[in-house]
């Protein structure tokens, strides 16, 4: 019988058979990525493809007009401890030694988006982007900066004009935003966080989104494609590139993202946009009629099948729907061919009206539906209480806000009608007219020239330079006293 040999395993064969053992093992538990593949048919595969190359493509006309903006404002803080204020040094002292609390100034940057919409460098964004903005840059995709200066805003819609000085620039061109249907695929682009050119997708959500509280007139389309701080200004685009709306908002309870954000329609962009830069102001269309919601109680005392639509419950004497022939208690159900769900559908669509045109408003009256024709006016200074501008004045009126002096104003404030100007409505923190203007003071004249209205005012202070002392003369409770400001 022959002895058994001795089988001896080199250390390296050991390893090469452990590696084949542990392949056959993992193979009988572990899912095969080439079967997963084998799975996946070449018409899917090949959809997919196309798809993420439209976007792509999609993605690459858009970017290069979507602009960085960052701005920068001087703001005023408590200083530190003051010594003075000490128990212990007041026990002996007393409160006359303490010192008055010193101010800082301190500088306060802000991030956010804008569109090119010109190529002659006509750029839209969100108005709280460069509200009270001392300096503004515009960071383009090219990594070129230009200054930006605010050429107009319009607070009631959230959007403000920036300038810069340059030509043939990449523009984003204009979509149909009341084309938009709810599911339809959008891209929102932008720089959250200031992260530049981030581009997320998603869907329409929602149309016609009002009572948000974030603006007067509101009409936002509402899309759970991610929009994160910085968003602010940026576009939203649909399938073929076209600018459908302007990034505004979330909802948020945390800060961040939370699959619900908010953009102001194009063509209400569109419209302001126009209005701001022919005119210097929104001029708005005006029906004259107060309405409201139908409730299904007011359906029922009314006789309505829907509770869908406007109520007018008051009609302005002399006002364009007075003329047209409309009366308390019609329902407003169309206009110009597009339904009425609720009030604020029928104030924007109004607003959005250039003042002059002739309109078809169909109405139901008694239970039977009307049509009558509508020429639009122009929203009155009193009702739409517009302030004097949006630019940002490098003197000691920045952050001074005003507005015409209106009958309803004098009637309010009590002001007698032999006094002309403008009356303040706001006075910012850190304006250096804070503690010396006040809202209700009107303004008749700024360096011994009249201010009679907003134009005016604006014509004096965009002269004024930035170290000049103003001399104000100013009708404050019952009596005109002179006032002056300079740089603190």
């Amino acid at each position: 019988m022959l002895p058994r040999k001795k089988v001896v395993f080199k250390p390296a064969l050991l390893v090469i058979i452990g590696l084949i053992l542990g392949l056959v093992i993992s193979s009988q538990f572990l899912p095969a990525t080439h079967a997963q593949s084998a799975n996946i048919s070449q018409e899917s595969i090949d959809f997919l493809t196309k798809t993420g190359r439209a976007m792509a493509e999609v993605t690459a006309a858009v970017k290069p007009a979507i602009v960085n903006i960052s701005t920068s404002r001087t703001i005023k803080i408590s200083g530190g401890m003051d010594p003075f204020d000490d128990p212990f040094f007041r026990r002996f002292f007393g409160d006359n030694f303490r010192h008055p609390k010193q101010q800082k100034e301190q500088k306060s940057v802000g991030l956010g988006s804008g569109v090119i919409v010109s190529s002659d460098g006509y750029i839209i964004t969100n108005y709280h982007v460069v509200k009270d903005a001392e300096e503004i840059k515009v960071l383009l995709s090219d990594r070129k900066e230009y200054t930006g200066k605010v050429i107009g805003s319009d607070p009631k819609t959230e959007l403000s004009i920036v300038k810069i000085e340059a030509n043939g620039l990449p523009t984003v061109s204009w979509g149909n935003s009341d084309q938009l249907e709810v599911g339809e695929v959008v891209l929102a682009v932008g720089n959250p966080y200031g992260l530049n050119q981030t581009v997320t997708m998603g869907i329409v959500s929602a149309m016609g989104r009002a009572n948000v509280g974030i603006a007067d007139y509101e009409d936002f389309i509402q899309t759970d494609a991610a929009i994160n701080p910085g968003n602010s200004g940026g576009a939203l685009v649909n399938v073929k590139g076209e600018l459908v709306g302007i990034n505004t908002a979330i909802y948020s309870t945390t800060g961040g993202y939370q699959g619900i954000g908010f953009a102001i329609p194009s063509n209400m962009v569109k419209s302001v946009m126009a209005s701001l830069i022919k005119k210097g102001k929104v001029v708005r269309g005006w029906l004259g009629v107060s309405i409201q919601p139908i409730t299904p109680e007011l359906a029922k005392q009314f006789s309505l099948k829907e509770d869908i639509g406007a109520l007018v419950g008051d009609v302005v004497e002399n006002s364009p729907a007075e003329k047209a022939g409309m009366k308390r208690g019609d329902v407003i159900i169309e206009y110009d061919g597009r339904k009425i769900e609720e009030p604020n559908a029928l104030r924007n669509m109004v607003a959005n009206t250039s003042p002059g045109g002739e309109h078809e408003v169909k109405i139901i009256r008694n239970n039977q539906p009307l049509s009558l024709k509508v020429t639009v006016g122009e929203l009155p200074v009193e009702e739409q209480g517009e302030v004097v501008s949006a630019a940002v004045y490098e003197n000691v009126m920045k952050g001074v806000t005003v507005q015409d002096l209106t009958p309803e104003i004098e009637k309010k404030l009590k002001i007698p009608g032999r006094i002309k100007g403008v009356v303040v409505t706001d006075v910012s923190e850190e304006s250096p007219a804070a503690g010396v203007l006040a809202p209700g003071d009107v303004i008749q004249e700024v360096n011994r020239k009249k201010t009679v209205d907003t134009k005016s005012y604006e014509e004096i202070v965009s002269r004024i330079t930035k170290d000049e002392d103003v001399l104000l003369l100013i009708y404050r409770k019952g009596i005109s006293v002179f006032i002056t400001l300079s740089q603190k």
